[in-house]
């Protein structure tokens, strides 16, 4: 018994100092769903700025594309004007806005890329957490359950609890021991008018037995004829 009460000591010493130190698990849940959103909330930022800077892009190569174009017309003008060098400069400008339009149009292409790329880690985060606040509830759920059962097992099967099981296994002798002494006291009284009655019968039977012996006799008496002398 003392060997089972340091066992359940030790035991019992080793838990608390488990759930002492041990992190709380429904807050830890909690703490990551809220740095998943926080995350979520910076790569929807990503995107918004991703698709505006493409925007921007696409605007300025548009631009620069539309300027190309209003340069060639100035050449061609010049030309026809018979100011050749005037036509040189103008397509020398038309050849830097297309440079530039071209420059631009590839860092759209690669915008495009990165916006679709932050989309679909945006979709994959956003799944990631719908995943997390369903495991979240459920492990939160467990936690508490593990929790109460700990408390019901550490009250059921502690040291107190013992003691308390202790206590039950004496009360439990004491009403075997009062039930006992009941049952013999209801023999003993039992015995007791068992023979005072017994003792009555046993008298009555007598006196019955007695009353007929003494009619019998009564009886006898008035039956028997006094006998006559023989003459002499």
């Amino acid at each position: 018994m003392e060997l089972i009460k340091r066992m359940v000591r030790v035991i019992n010493a080793n838990l608390n100092s488990f759930l002492g130190s041990a992190e709380d698990p429904e807050k830890v849940l909690e703490q990551t769903v809220m740095e998943m959103q926080e995350n979520l909330l910076l790569l929807r930022q990503g995107v918004a700025q991703a698709i505006a800077t493409q925007k921007r892009t696409e605007r300025q190569a548009a631009a620069a594309q539309s300027t190309a174009e209003e340069w060639y017309r100035r050449a061609q003008l010049a030309l026809q004007q018979g100011n050749e060098p005037l036509a040189r400069e103008a397509l020398t400008k038309r050849h830097a806005y297309l440079e530039t339009a071209t420059a631009l149009t590839n860092q759209i292409q690669q915008q495009n890329e990165i916006v679709a790329r932050l989309k679909q880690d945006t979709r994959t985060l956003e799944l990631k957490i719908a995943e997390a606040k369903t495991k979240k509830d459920m492990y939160i759920a467990r936690a508490r359950a593990a929790q109460a059962s700990y408390k019901l097992q550490d009250m059921l099967s502690g040291v107190s609890a013992t003691s308390s099981l202790s206590a039950f296994d004496r009360m439990e002798d004491k009403v075997l021991q009062l039930e006992a002494q009941s049952e013999a006291i209801s023999q003993l009284g039992g015995d007791d008018l068992e023979k005072q009655f017994s003792s009555l019968e046993a008298a009555q039977d007598v006196d019955q037995e007695l009353a007929a012996m003494k009619s019998h006799l009564l009886d006898d008496g008035k039956n028997i004829q006094p006998q006559k002398l023989p003459p002499s």
